[in-house]
C-alpha cells in the first residue's frame, strides 16, 4: 500500500512539473542596492565604484569578459586622457603597466599611449571587481527589460542562451548597456544620430528622415606566428579587394596617405599583436542596429564580420602579409573574433541637462554654468565615423579644448531610480564623438557608481543628490572634475585648484590642440587682485563696491584684506601660522606675490566656496531655482 502511494506520488509530481516552463525551473531572483546593467567600460567602472563605497552591488555582462569596448569589443587601445589619467582610468593604466613592464612597453602603436591585449585588460578588470566584497559578477545574460513601480525604475529581468530567467531588484540602476536599451525599455526619451535633412527642391526619399548614426566596427586582433608561417584565412564569400585598395600605399594605391606597415602599426600591440580597427578603407562598417533585439543584432553583425575578415584576407593575401593570423589565444571564440562590435553611438538619453558644443567652446557664458558639476574628462577631440553610410551628410567637426562632463548628463529626465553610464549620457550628437572615447566612459562609469552609492546611502533619488558630495567623493579618488593638465593629482594643491575652478572664481584656459586638447590653469602665474575680485563677486556680493587695484599683482596682504570684505577675517599671524601646512616652497611674507595656485589653496582653506551648494545646472541652490533643458 505504502509502495503503491509512493508510485503515485511520483506520477502526479512528474506530471505537475511537465506543466512547469522550462525556464522556471532555471529562474533566480536576486536583491541588491545598485544593480548595473552591463559590464562594458562604463559599467565595469560603476560597478567597482560603487561596491567601493558601499553599496551592495551587482554587475550582469552580456558576455564572460569585463570592460566593453576595451576587451570584449578588441578596442585595446586607450582614446585620449594620457595627459589626464586619474581615477579609476589610471588605475587601470597602472595596472597595464605593470603587467608589460611600464609606459614604454605599452606605448607600441601610433594611435595611443596605452596599447595592450584584449585579454589582459579583461584579466585586470576582473582581478579589481574580484577585490570588492560587495561587488558580483553575472555573466553571460543580456537584459530583457525592467521593472517599474510607478514612475521609478526598482530592477531589470534578464535572460541567456538556455533561456534561463534572472531577475534583480534594486534601489538603484545604472543603464551601462552599448546602446542604451535600459533607459529606452524604462521610457525615457532620448536622441539618436544625425537627422536627415530635406534637401530644398528635391523629393524627400523614403528612410531619408532616419537619423545617421556613426559606424560599427568589428576589429581584429592579428598575431604574428612568425616569418615562416601561411596563417591566410579562406577568401570570404563576399571578398572584394577593391574595397580595401586605397586602405594603404600599393600598387593599386601608390599614392595612399600611408604605408602597409603604418597602417598596421596604428594598433600595434604588445607581444606581436595588431588591432585591426582601420578607419580608412577598413573595416568600418554601417549598421544601425540600435532598435534590434538581441537575438536580430547578432544576426545582424554577421555582415560586419564578414568585411573585417575581409580586410583580413586583404592584409594577408594582397599586402603578403601571410604571418600575421587571426590571433588564437585572445578570445575564446569560435570564429576568433571579439565577443562584441565596436558600437560607438547608440541612444543618448534626453537627461536633466544636456551637454553641446557651446558648453564645450564657452563653458564660462554658457546660459547653465554646467562646469561647476562636472564629474569626469576628456581631452579628445569630436571624431566622427560616418563614411561608410552613403546617405550621411558631410559636416565639419568643431574643433574644442578638453572638457569636463556634468553630473546632470547621467540622469534620464523625468525617471527616477535610474543613472545612465556608457555612451548613452545626455549629449548632443557632436559631443557624443568625444565623449564616447575610452578613458572618458571610464571616468562617467566611476562617476556613476558614486553617484549611485550616494542614492543609496542618503535615499534620494539621482536627481536629488547632492551635486558637491558627490565631486567631493571624486576628489577624494583623485579623480579630475575639470581637465586642468598642468595640476595632475599628485599635486599637493590638486583639491583646491579643483574645487575653486569648480566655482569659476578662478577659471581655466582652453585650446584646440591635435588629439589631445588642453585646458590650463597655469597654477605659477601670478594673479591680479583685479581677477581675484571679479572672481568672488558672484559668491560675495559685499565686493561689489570693492574698488580693486586694477592691474596690481595680489599679495597675503591684500588678499586678507579682500576676504574680510568677503566676511573673513584674518590676522597676518594667523596665516604665516598656518603656512607651513601648505606646501608653498615660499618663505610667508605680507608682501609675497601671490600665484593662481597659491591663492586657489587659500581660497579652499579660508573661505571654502565649493561647499556653496549648487544645483545640476550648475547655479547657486540659494539664488536661483534648478532648471532644466
Amino acid at each position: 500500500m505504502k509502495l503503491n502511494r509512493l508510485i503515485t506520488w511520483f506520477i502526479v509530481s512528474l506530471m505537475v512539473l511537465a506543466t512547469i516552463p522550462a525556464q522556471a525551473s532555471l529562474s533566480r531572483v536576486l536583491n541588491c542596492d545598485v544593480l548595473v546593467v552591463g559590464g562594458g567600460t562604463g559599467g565595469t567602472a560603476a560597478g567597482i565604484q560603487s561596491a567601493r563605497l558601499g553599496a551592495k552591488t551587482i554587475i550582469v555582462e552580456s558576455t564572460s569578459w569585463l570592460g566593453g569596448m576595451l576587451t570584449a569589443a578588441g578596442v585595446s587601445a586607450t582614446d585620449g586622457d594620457n595627459s589626464l589619467a586619474s581615477g579609476i582610468w589610471q588605475e587601470f593604466r597602472q595596472a597595464i603597466w605593470k603587467r608589460y613592464g611600464g609606459p614604454e612597453a605599452v606605448s607600441t602603436g601610433w594611435v595611443s599611449n596605452t596599447c595592450f591585449q584584449p585579454y589582459v585588460a579583461d584579466s585586470i578588470f576582473k582581478s579589481m571587481a574580484a577585490k570588492e566584497k560587495d561587488l558580483k559578477v553575472i555573466y553571460n545574460f543580456w537584459f530583457l527589460h525592467v521593472l517599474k513601480a510607478g514612475n521609478r525604475v526598482v530592477g531589470a529581468v534578464f535572460t541567456d542562451n538556455r533561456d534561463s530567467i534572472l531577475t534583480v531588484h534594486a534601489r538603484i540602476v545604472i543603464d551601462a548597456t552599448e546602446l542604451g536599451d535600459v533607459f529606452r525599455n524604462a521610457g525615457a526619451g532620448y536622441n539618436v544620430g544625425l537627422r536627415l535633412k530635406a534637401q530644398k527642391g528635391k523629393p524627400r526619399t523614403r528612410g531619408q528622415d532616419r537619423y545617421i548614426i556613426q559606424d560599427i566596427t568589428y576589429v581584429a586582433t592579428l598575431k604574428d606566428y612568425g616569418p615562416a608561417a601561411d596563417k591566410t584565412i579562406s577568401r570570404p564569400a563576399s571578398y572584394d579587394s577593391t574595397m580595401f585598395i586605397c586602405s594603404c600605399k600599393n600598387k593599386g594605391c601608390p599614392n595612399a596617405q600611408w604605408s602597409p606597415r603604418q597602417m598596421l602599426y596604428y594598433g600595434k600591440l604588445p607581444d606581436n599583436e595588431y588591432m585591426i580597427n582601420w578607419p580608412g578603407n577598413g573595416n568600418d562598417f554601417y549598421l544601425n542596429a540600435i532598435d534590434m533585439t538581441h537575438v536580430q543584432r547578432e544576426r545582424a553583425y554577421r555582415a560586419a564580420k564578414e568585411k573585417t575578415l575581409c580586410f583580413v584576407y586583404f592584409i594577408q593575401h594582397e599586402l603578403g602579409y601571410k604571418n600575421l593570423g587571426l590571433a588564437d589565444d585572445e578570445y575564446p571564440t569560435k570564429d576568433k573574433l571579439p565577443f562584441i562590435p565596436y558600437n560607438r553611438e547608440g541612444r543618448r538619453v534626453k537627461g536633466v541637462v544636456r551637454l553641446t558644443v557651446d558648453d564645450l567652446l564657452h563653458p564660462y557664458s554658457s546660459e547653465m554654468p554646467l562646469y561647476r558639476t562636472d564629474i569626469s574628462v576628456g581631452d579628445y577631440p569630436i571624431d566622427m565615423h560616418i563614411k561608410e553610410n552613403p546617405s550621411a551628410p558631410q559636416v565639419t567637426l568643431p574643433k574644442i579644448p578638453s572638457f569636463g562632463v556634468p553630473l546632470g548628463c547621467l540622469i534620464p529626465r523625468g525617471i527616477d531610480g535610474l543613472i545612465v553610464a556608457d555612451k548613452g549620457i545626455s549629449v548632443s550628437e557632436f559631443v557624443n564623438g568625444a565623449t564616447r572615447t575610452t578613458t572618458c566612459v571610464l571616468l562617467t562609469g566611476q562617476a556613476a557608481g558614486t553617484l549611485a552609492a550616494y542614492c543609496v546611502e542618503h535615499h534620494v533619488e539621482p536627481a536629488q543628490a547632492n551635486v558637491r558630495s558627490i565631486q567631493d567623493t571624486l576628489l577624494d579618488c583623485n579623480a579630475y572634475l575639470l581637465p586642468f593638465v598642468d595640476v595632475n593629482p599628485s599635486d599637493p594643491m590638486f583639491k583646491a585648484a579643483q574645487r575653486i575652478g569648480a566655482t569659476g572664481i578662478l577659471k581655466g584656459y582652453g585650446v584646440p590642440y591635435d588629439w589631445a586638447n588642453q585646458t590650463w590653469f597655469y597654477p605659477d602665474r601670478p594673479i591680479s587682485q583685479y581677477e581675484l575680485v571679479k572672481g568672488l563677486r558672484s559668491y560675495y556680493p559685499g565686493l561689489d563696491s570693492y574698488n580693486e587695484a586694477t592691474g596690481q599683482n595680489l599679495t597675503v596682504d591684500s588678499f586678507l584684506k579682500i576676504i574680510s570684505i568677503a566676511g573673513k577675517n584674518l590676522s597676518l599671524s594667523q596665516v604665516n601660522q598656518d603656512w607651513k601646512q601648505f606646501q608653498f616652497g615660499n618663505p610667508f611674507a605680507a608682501n609675497l606675490q601671490l600665484n593662481r595656485g597659491m591663492t586657489a589653496v587659500l581660497l579652499d582653506h579660508y573661505l571654502h566656496p565649493f561647499n556653496v551648494p549648487v544645483d545640476l545646472s550648475g547655479h547657486k541652490i540659494a539664488h536661483r531655482k534648478a532648471e532644466s533643458r
